[in-house]
């Protein structure tokens, strides 16, 4: 089994910032995704950030609206995710939750519980 541990969330001032970060332990393999969803209140979950295992290296995608203001990266020899955010803004208050996905024919998603941000206006 595999254990996932967020960390990093609280209240920031809309246009700071906050580092999140994703652990994961147990039966873990590194050829693997690892990436950020988010849910706000009353919102379904939405796609934040990816980190993709490819044979060259980790790729890394974002929704538009976090291209250019948030930072997804990978460490702990790939058992780890880190989510830097800017500039953020009152409605991306949410609970932010770390995914790991295993490809393959029968696909693997791992969840964390998530760790809360508030940013206040």
């Amino acid at each position: 089994q595999v254990q996932m541990v967020e960390s990093g969330g609280g209240v920031v001032q809309a246009g700071g910032s906050l580092r999140l970060s994703c652990v994961a332990s147990g039966r873990t393999l590194v050829n693997v995704d690892m990436g950020w969803y988010r849910q706000a209140p009353g919102k379904e979950r939405e796609f934040v950030a990816m980190t993709r295992w490819t044979w060259s290296g980790y790729t890394s995608d974002y929704d538009d609206f976090a291209k250019d203001r948030f930072t997804i990266s990978r460490g702990n020899a790939g058992n780890a995710t880190y989510l830097e955010m800017n500039s953020l803004k009152h409605k991306e208050t949410a609970i932010y939750c770390c995914n790991r996905h295993v490809p393959g024919p029968v696909a693997v998603d791992y969840w964390g519980q998530g760790t809360q941000v508030t940013v206040s206006s």
